[in-house]
């Protein structure tokens, strides 16, 4: 069972990382747009930047479990090596409740967040949505369980060893 939580978890931080890899992309790529259209054709477009804003949101919620994953998040290193064997594994899952609580919060309040915002319209873009920008607390949210449970399960500590 463990083997098989930790693929999936492995197949859905990939997924997630990769989406966030796309909305970097997307982003850089509207902003190269946004400078070409504004000073070499004189004509800007008011829709990239608000694009751009939301697909840096989009990207940030979908790293964020990449990040949990790996033991980057919620820091406790002076605690942590400091501390006996045994009282470790204690603050691994002090950790985890904690991260776990935030997250809970975030995709509780994103996604009412979402929903209310389903009736506003995007500045620029008055046929889209904001459900659609609200929408990644939520989705990064669900991303991020597996991250952290995945973490408290198989502990991956890239902070510790690049510390100084």
């Amino acid at each position: 069972m463990k083997t098989f939580f930790l693929s999936c978890e492995r197949w859905s931080t990939v997924v997630a990382m990769w989406g966030a890899c796309a909305m970097l992309a997307l982003a850089s790529a509207l902003g190269m747009f946004q400078i070409l259209m504004r000073f070499v054709f004189e004509e800007p477009a008011e829709w990239t930047e608000v694009l751009i804003r939301f697909s840096l949101i989009w990207m940030v919620f979908l790293a964020i479990p990449m990040a949990f994953r790996q033991g980057a998040m919620v820091s406790v290193d002076v605690l942590y090596r400091w501390s006996p064997r045994p009282l470790r594994r204690v603050l691994d899952w002090v950790v985890c409740l904690a991260a776990l609580t935030l997250i809970a919060v975030i995709i509780w309040w994103g996604w009412d967040y979402a929903r209310r915002g389903g009736v506003q319209s995007m500045a620029g873009l008055e046929s889209v949505s904001m459900f659609w920008a609200y929408l990644a607390m939520p989705v990064g949210g669900l991303f991020s369980i597996l991250g952290i449970v995945g973490n408290l399960i198989d502990p991956q500590r890239h902070e510790l060893e690049t510390a100084q």
